[in-house]
């Protein structure tokens, strides 16, 4: 054995320098600091903001990719591709396919069209006729919702109150009576009693059309045999009251269903009938009543 004695080690002392007055002191360094990866070359150059893409430009690409709107668009912003929405959907891509055969092989299709003639099961032809059907049928309740019937309604009211002796021209014959009611879609008269509006040509005071009455023109056929009233507004030959409102105080040369021709003043529209003439010699007019109409130049 070694009688030398084991050497005494001195502990280290880790030092400290402090930084001298007015020098920032560095940043601790952390785990987190470290990790980040060091961007290496010059700083990219963020460009202007692409434009947004123009309705025709999703319009030509979601024909050619057959899919929605919302879907090119998306493409055209650097969102889903077309073919990925295909590829996730491929029951609606088939029926965008469908969509766009249609429409290429019938040019009068729009896209709507398209998916309502699919969604039917009608043909191209009887799809389109419903479709215009419908849309008449909502132009003329449109029509009548916004024109005001305050004149014609004043002046049946006032039939009623004077109770005067009215000439009620029907489609082949003309009777004296009084109107006593009036609902929605009849009158009621002292001695014919209800009678539909349907059915009624004309109406004025007695004295006022026997006046008129012999200078008129009639066509002998429909005078005969007079044209008939379909149910259905949008399927009669006038219905929509608006294009007499810039005629109000000017004649017009109206032909009616049972062969008479008028030449009288407008004196005011309402939804469903017209009131002809002077004042106090005033006719009311139904529209269905009315075959052809025209304006007179400089009446």
């Amino acid at each position: 054995m070694s009688d030398r004695k084991p050497r005494r080690t001195t502990p280290q002392v880790e030092v400290i320098r402090r930084p001298a007055a007015g020098t920032p002191a560095p940043a601790p360094s952390t785990p987190a600091a470290s990790a980040q990866p060091q961007r290496r070359g010059p700083p990219r150059r963020s460009g202007p903001p692409r434009p947004p893409p123009t309705a025709e430009q999703v319009l030509a690409l979601a024909r050619r990719e057959h899919v929605p709107a919302r879907i090119a668009k998306g493409d055209l912003e650097g969102k889903m591709k077309c073919r990925i929405w295909r590829k996730l959907h491929p029951e609606e891509a088939k029926r965008f396919d469908q969509v766009y055969e249609l429409i290429g092989k019938h040019a009068e299709l729009d896209f709507e069209d398209a998916f309502g003639v699919l969604q039917s099961g009608l043909s191209p032809r009887e799809f389109l006729e419903r479709k215009a059907k419908t849309q008449k049928k909502t132009q003329v309740r449109q029509a009548r919702s916004s024109v005001p019937g305050d004149a014609i309604e004043a002046f049946v009211h006032r039939l009623i109150e004077q109770q005067s002796q009215l000439s009620v021209v029907l489609g082949e014959r003309t009777i004296t009576d009084v109107l006593r009611s009036v609902e929605p879609v009849a009158f009621t008269f002292d001695r014919s009693g209800r009678i539909e509006k349907l059915q009624i040509v004309l109406i004025g005071i007695q004295q006022t059309w026997e006046k008129i009455s012999p200078s008129l023109d009639r066509d002998p056929e429909l005078s005969q045999k007079p044209m008939a009233v379909v149910r259905q507004p949008e399927r009669r030959p006038v219905s929509d009251p608006r294009p007499f409102l810039p005629h109000a105080g000017k004649k017009l040369k109206i032909s009616l269903r049972n062969g008479l021709t008028l030449t009288e003043r407008v004196r005011a529209a309402g939804p469903f009938d017209l009131l002809l003439g002077e004042e106090n010699q005033e006719l009311f007019l139904p529209l269905h009543a009315i075959v052809k109409w025209e304006a007179i130049a400089s009446a």
